[in-house]
Formats: C-alpha cells, structure tokens, sequence
C-alpha cells in the first residue's frame, strides 16, 4: 500500500462489508448455538471477532472512516459491559496507532513540500512512525537547532478519503447506532463532513496551536507543544512525552486518573475563554499525562519549553517538582468561539441546579433548543436534565461507566419519558460542536473514572454559570466564528 486507497469504489466496498460482516458472524454464531456451545461463550467469541474486524477496517483506510472509530471509542464507556469489553481494545487501539504509509511515501511528500534538500532541515528523523491519526502520520525526528519534534506528515488523498468515507458511513449509520446509545450517529458524522476542509488545512492547525502554546506557555498544570515548521501537508512541532491517556484509564494509578480528569475537565472550560478556540477533537490519544519537569537546580521546572523533561513519564515527581500535567496535541478540529463558550450554557446550568423550571424553559425555548411548533412542560425538561447535570450538582463527582451507561439506557429506551422529551429537543447549529466535545469529554472522564470537582472549573471558566460574575474581557485571539449550516434534530 503506497498511499491511502483512493478509489471510491474500492474504499465504498471494505466500508459496505462492515455491516454486512456484522450480519455474517452474527449467523455464525446462531448456527455455533444450535450446536451446543454456550450462547454466552458464542456472543463473546463474535463480538471479538467483530471487534477485529472494525479495527482492522477502519486502521487501513484511515481517512474518515478511522476517525469515526475514534469519536466512536469515546463513547464505550455507555455500552453494557458484556459488550464493550471485546470492543474496547481494537477502539483503543485506534486512538494511538494504524498501519503506516512506507517511508518511501513519506519521503516523497516531505520534498514535495518542504523542499529536495529536506534532510538538511534534521539532523535526525526516524522513517518508523510513532503515532498515526484519521489523515496524516507523525514521525520522531531532531530539527537543524538540536530540538526534538514531531512531524506530522499529511497521507496523500485525505481529502478525498475522507469524503468518500464519511459519505458512505452515513448510509449505514443506523447499522452503528447500538455502539452508543442515546446517541444519533448520523448528525456525528455530517458534522465530520462539514469540518473536513479546516482539518487538511495545517496552516490553521499551526495557527491554533500557536495560539494555545503562547497562552499556556507558563501555565503550570497545561502544557502544548510549540509550532516549528508548517508547509502545506507537513506540521513540525515540538516532541512531547509524557504517558498516553489511553494507558492512564488502562493501567493508571487513582491519583493519575483523578489528575487528568481534573484537568482534562479544566483545559475543557478554561481553553475557550483564555483562546476563543475550543478544541474539539478530544479523545484519548490527543492527551498524555506528564509528570513535573525539574531545572537544573532542582526547581519546578513546569514552564520549561516543549514541555518534557525527556522522560517516558513511568515516574511519579516528587512533591517538590508540583503535581502531573497535561499534555495537549492536534489542534487540527477546533471550534471558534471569539466570546468564549456562550453564556447561555452557563446560565441555563446555574437555573437548573436552583430548580427554576420556568427560566429554564425559557431559555432553551429562546436559543432554540426547543423550536416555537412545540410545547413542553417546564417541570419535565428540568427532569431531564437533572440528572445528566449531576456532576456539578456536587462539590467532587466520580465519573464512571456504570454512571454513563445509566444515562444512556435512560435516553435511549423509547419507553422512557425522558426518550420521548429528548426526542423533541433541538440542537441548534452554533452548539453542535461544543455539544460533541462535551460528550465525549465526558465519555473520557468515564473511562478514567476520575474524581473530578467539576463545579470548581465552571465557577471559575462558565459565563453566566455564576450569577455575580462580572464582566471578563474577551480574549486577545478573536477569529469569526463558523457555523454549520443545518439545525440536526434529537440533541440533549
């Protein structure tokens, strides 16, 4: 495989045999039943294989449909466990890694776009890829000033990969309904669609990046790597190290997981007032817990640049050194929010946890999320956000699966009032994506099952969500804010 399969055809045929493979193995397992096998070690056993599949599937083509896997993997903490067991391993596994692009194809594109003398720009890089994501690969290397990077080489015809992809995907989106309940597939993958352009284009990655690394650069508890290099299909960036989310909600310790929940949940809120970027694309591998960088002098170390002392992150820092940090990549889906996150949000959770039906109702009837056709009960929306609200109703809240999966199973019965009251809510275009990240944010403190005091960091970041709250001056970074186009049906 030189380059990503291109052909519509060939990529519209491995995306149709999905379901179809599906439907194969399901029939598999029926006629292994009937021949005397536990239906319990049976359904494990084609769930696994079915799990395979995907990942082997989705990892080869990359483009759209790996990037659907990964927003998918966010939400397996709302699959009924003797489901997503077989299923969590290959949709983390998508997270940090899929078959790499030879290095011939590599090389190709780096003196396509960086110039024919592009070694002279390293004086070291690794051919081996570290990491592979839905469009490009990131290989290890150390630029001409002695610094190490990351650069992230774009895989020739991910733009129309990704169409071609996410088009397809959406004619079977109900096939991969069950895999998150409560959840409309469909909406998630045109939002996809609409955000292609803005991701292949990495003169706007760098840009956000820039942004993001200049306001955290002192920050103690959020580090991002700074921009070194951009061109057309290749990002150069400082390396960072650190531990993978992915291996902090596998094998991390509880202090580790309440430390990056905690986090996670603060770059969440903070970033789009301190930026007026939101970034949106928040799954486990865009994330690494670093553990407290020392100067020479035996300091904290935590502004120091690049944000990495070199280590691989196994070692808990010392108490002198200050607590683990965040690590933050890929900046390629952000949303833009010159204001910071609307204010709206804040208000209508503050009216909520005071139990003010009315305010509430009208709030929403205002910013659209229930359309003027239709006529709810106040006392009933509030019912149905109470308990999705429930983390900051407390002073510390402890994410978990067993929590999400509540939640889900509570949406996604149709015998449920609350099934029937989401089902007439709206999601208006300006919040569709603040939505999508919201989720999934969640989906990973769920994974982490972190302990997480989330009401600290929406009194401190939310407008509105503090009613004394004055006014705050709006961030330096400002970019016009784009919208999508339709108003999907069915949000929460």
């Amino acid at each position: 495989m030189s380059d990503l399969p291109r052909k519509a055809v060939t990529r519209t045929a491995r995306l149709a045999a999905l379901p179809l493979g599906f439907a194969g193995r399901a029939t598999w397992g029926l006629g292994k039943r009937i021949g005397g096998r536990s239906a319990e070690l049976v359904a494990r056993e084609v769930q696994q294989r079915t799990a395979d599949q995907l990942f082997k599937t989705l990892g080869e083509l990359k483009g759209g449909a790996m990037k659907l896997g990964q927003a998918l993997s966010v939400f397996e903490s709302a699959l009924p466990e003797e489901v997503a067991g077989p299923y969590r391993a290959a949709l983390t596994k998508l997270q940090e890694a899929a078959p790499p692009l030879p290095a011939a194809t590599v090389h190709a594109v780096l003196a396509e776009r960086i110039g024919e003398d592009w070694r002279e720009c390293f004086l070291e890089f690794e051919d081996k890829p570290s990491a592979a994501a839905s469009i490009g690969q990131v290989h290890r290397g150390v630029w001409h000033d002695g610094r190490k990077v990351a650069v992230k080489v774009q895989y020739p015809g991910a733009g129309e990969a990704l169409l071609s992809d996410l088009t397809q995907l959406s004619r079977f989106a109900r096939l991969l309904g069950p895999l998150v309940p409560g959840m409309d597939i469909k909406p998630l993958i045109k939002e996809m669609r609409d955000r292609v352009s803005e991701e292949l284009d990495y003169e706007l990655e760098a840009q956000a990046q820039r942004v993001h690394a200049e306001e955290f650069a002192d920050d103690p508890d959020v580090v991002i790597p700074g921009v070194v290099h951009q061109s057309d299909q290749v990002l150069v960036t400082e390396w960072m190290d650190g531990v993978p989310l992915a291996d902090v909600i596998a094998d991390g310790t509880a202090e580790q997981r309440d430390r990056a929940g905690q986090l996670l949940a603060r770059f969440l809120f903070s970033g789009p007032a301190r930026t007026g970027l939101l970034h949106a694309d928040p799954h486990p591998g865009n994330f690494r817990l670093l553990p407290p960088a020392e100067t020479p002098d035996g300091s904290d170390g935590s502004k120091a640049p690049g944000g990495s002392d070199g280590s691989d992150g196994s070692d808990e820092g010392s108490a002198d050194a200050g607590p683990w940090r965040l690590g933050v990549l890929d900046f390629g889906t952000v949303d833009r929010l010159p204001g910071g996150l609307p204010g709206t949000i804040g208000e209508s959770l503050r009216m909520t946890l005071e139990g003010d039906a009315a305010a509430v109702y009208g709030l929403l009837r205002e910013e659209g999320f229930v359309k003027e056709s239709i006529d709810l009960e106040p006392d009933e929306v509030l019912d149905y956000l109470l308990p999705i609200i429930e983390p900051a109703q407390v002073e510390e809240f402890s994410f978990s699966r067993g929590w999400l999966r509540d939640q889900a199973a509570r949406i996604a019965d149709p015998r449920s009032p609350a099934h029937q009251l989401g089902r007439q809510l709206n999601l208006p275009p300006s919040y569709l994506l603040i939505h999508r990240v919201t989720l999934s944010t969640i989906g990973v403190l769920c994974q982490l099952g972190a302990a997480v005091r989330l009401r600290d960091e929406l009194e401190a970041w939310l407008p509105g969500f503090v009613a004394e709250s004055g006014e705050s001056a709006e961030p330096e970074f400002a970019p016009e804010r784009q919208e999508p186009e339709s108003v999907p049906e069915g949000g929460a």
